[in-house]
């Protein structure tokens, strides 16, 4: 079965903004789902490092194309 994926556009958005999006999604996902974000910030990295940590969802991966970030955080799992 393939991850359920959920698509975040937050270009465009300044910081907090591509966070605090990301936490209202993360409550409409299931556990262990996965959140593909895309973000322009230049700050976004780090916010979304620093958001896992204190939330324990898992930064899987990020990549960046000219400037637009691609995101990818877990849902943690509940429990």
């Amino acid at each position: 079965m393939a991850d359920e994926i959920t698509r975040l556009d937050a270009t465009g958005l300044r910081c907090p903004l591509p966070v605090l999006r990301t936490r209202k999604a993360l409550k409409s996902v299931s556990s262990g789902a996965l959140i593909e974000i895309l973000a322009t910030d230049p700050a976004a990295p780090a916010d979304f490092e620093a958001f896992c940590k204190e939330t324990d969802h898992s930064f899987v991966s990020i990549a960046e194309d000219d400037g637009v970030y691609r995101i990818i955080v877990r849902k943690k799992a509940s429990g």
